[in-house]
């Protein structure tokens, strides 16, 4: 299957040297849209991780009761993006203080959340938040309430979600961001 917007494969084998993140942000589409935007990002999709379910699709998920989170697939090019500038795409682009959910959309499927591959990701995702979290206090928001889990299975989403927003310009996007910039360069 192929990217709507940039015609590159969705699915891997992807290039030789191509990283990837697994981050959910409220509805997928609009955090897809981010994503594909940003310079170093080679490839994404959308699907669900973090549940119970062997093969959830999105009416099973929408009911809160596989326990799947709405999530995007960065394909990136550590050459061009690092780790740490995908997170800040993340970190800048929702409310990660906002608990299950973005906007209007509500629901454990929505939730705040960064599905790590390795201990290399889960020290990013955690020195990234520990920075932001001070400068969101100081703002007068809540603390931060993204999950950082082990990614397990990636399971895609029905094909009609993969780059909605490209085939639907005028479709819903509830995402919102909070207004504060997440430091970067807090990677040693």
């Amino acid at each position: 299957m192929t990217h709507l917007v940039n015609g590159r494969m969705i699915v891997p084998p992807f290039p030789e040297g191509m990283e990837t993140l697994v981050v959910g942000m409220g509805c997928f589409w609009g955090a897809e849209q981010r994503f594909w935007e940003t310079p170093g990002v080679w490839t994404t999709a959308v699907g669900f991780t973090g549940g119970t379910s062997p093969g959830p699709g999105y009416r099973d998920v929408c009911t809160g009761a596989t326990g799947h989170a709405e999530v995007v697939l960065v394909v990136f090019d550590p050459l061009e993006l690092t780790l740490e500038g995908a997170l800040a795409v993340f970190w800048n682009n929702h409310d990660p203080t906002q608990g299950m959910g973005q906007g209007n959309d509500i629901g454990t499927q929505y939730r705040s959340c960064i599905f790590v591959a390795d201990a290399e990701q889960r020290a990013a995702a955690e020195a990234t938040r520990d920075a932001l979290e001070p400068l969101l206090a100081d703002a007068g928001f809540t603390p931060i309430t993204t999950q950082v889990s082990e990614l397990g299975t990636f399971h895609y989403a029905e094909d009609y979600h993969q780059q909605y927003l490209a085939r639907n310009p005028t479709g819903y996007c509830g995402l919102g961001d909070t207004g504060i910039t997440c430091p970067t360069g807090v990677i040693g």
